[in-house]
């Protein structure tokens, strides 16, 4: 079994991100609800404003981020409520030392599509020798193709499938449904044969249960406990406890709906095999020598006697006996 396959089909993803604002009670209570929503990781930021954004350029954007900031022992308890509930602990880790004390909870590490061209940071991560999941928001093919590129060229684990795997993103909070653009995913899995899955920031769920039937295998979505009454962006394209459980439930309609690919008579349809098809009749009454011609056959419902497919073997033959028309035929009535 891969280790980017989920206890319902598609790894879950619920990302708590900068859901928290800053708030540590309200990051517990936010993961005690991811806890609950039975997925498979809960993810979360590490950060600090002054190694993010440079406080002179974008001096708004760093106060921005480090009034989301939560403290090392801080990070270390949601881990570890994490790990006490059996759920997958990650983290968008964007300043490499902190990896240090963040390293033995994180089985994988993800890289933010705004480190997608992050050579170096990338590099760091990579040094860990662990899976790594990036997501490709704000880029161009070429671009994903030059990162995968430089990924695999750091180290040969990078070029099993189980050690690297990509996100379709569009880095925008909402994004419209055309601007989702999943058929990049077919895109990603041709090009790269990786695991390939889908980072949403629509609104809803919808978009999601449309990957997971184009068959994403990584699903990662933002989480909250509320829209409502909320100014940060994130929550706008955010999912509940509630509808992340709707959500599964729905993953598993569509697993059943795609079936095993293997085309066969189903079970169900068993019983219609005869009623549905088509048998071959005579259109009027025959006579014992006379010769069957294409002109005295219909093909009806139900499929009784000789087969429509087996046509060929009544035209040109002669019968052996009188029937009638409509009568159930057999290819032992005939003369070869």
């Amino acid at each position: 079994m891969s280790r980017w396959n989920g206890k319902h089909g598609p790894l879950l993803i619920a990302e708590i991100g900068g859901n928290h604002e800053g708030n540590f009670s309200y990051a517990k209570k936010l993961t005690q609800l991811a806890i609950e929503s039975d997925v498979d990781y809960i993810k979360f930021q590490i950060y600090t404003g002054d190694t993010l954004v440079n406080p002179l350029e974008n001096p708004v954007r760093n106060k921005h981020f480090k009034k989301f900031e939560l403290s090392e022992a801080q990070h270390i308890e949601l881990a570890e409520m994490c790990r006490a509930a059996g759920i997958g602990y990650m983290a968008s880790i964007w300043n490499y030392d902190f990896a240090g004390w963040v390293d033995e909870y994180s089985d994988i590490y993800k890289i933010g599509s705004g480190d997608f061209t992050a050579y170096p940071v990338i590099e760091q991560f990579a040094s860990f020798k662990k899976p790594l999941l990036i997501s490709s928001g704000l880029s161009t093919m070429k671009e994903v193709d030059d990162t995968v590129a430089f990924i695999r060229s750091l180290d040969p684990i990078y070029k099993d499938n189980e050690n690297l795997a990509l996100l379709q993103c569009t880095s925008m909070y909402p994004i419209p449904f055309e601007d989702a653009n999943l058929g990049v995913m077919a895109s990603f899995k041709e090009a790269f044969d990786i695991p390939v899955g889908y980072s949403d920031h629509t609104e809803g769920s919808y978009a999601l249960e449309i990957a997971v039937a184009l068959g994403a295998e990584i699903l990662e979505f933002h989480f909250t406990d509320e829209r409502e009454g909320k100014e940060f962006r994130d929550h706008k394209v955010s999912l509940t406890r509630d509808e992340v459980l709707q959500l599964i439930k729905k993953i598993k309609q569509i697993q059943d709906l795609k079936g095993d690919g293997i085309k066969t008579c189903r079970a169900v349809e068993e019983h219609h095999r005869l009623s549905f098809r088509r048998g071959a009749y005579l259109n009027r009454d025959m006579k014992a020598g006379e010769v069957i011609t294409a002109d005295d056959l219909v093909y009806l419902r139900p499929n009784h006697g000789v087969d429509a497919r087996e046509y060929r073997e009544l035209v040109g033959k002669k019968l052996k006996k009188d029937v009638l028309k409509y009568e159930k035929l057999n290819l032992e009535l005939i003369k070869n």
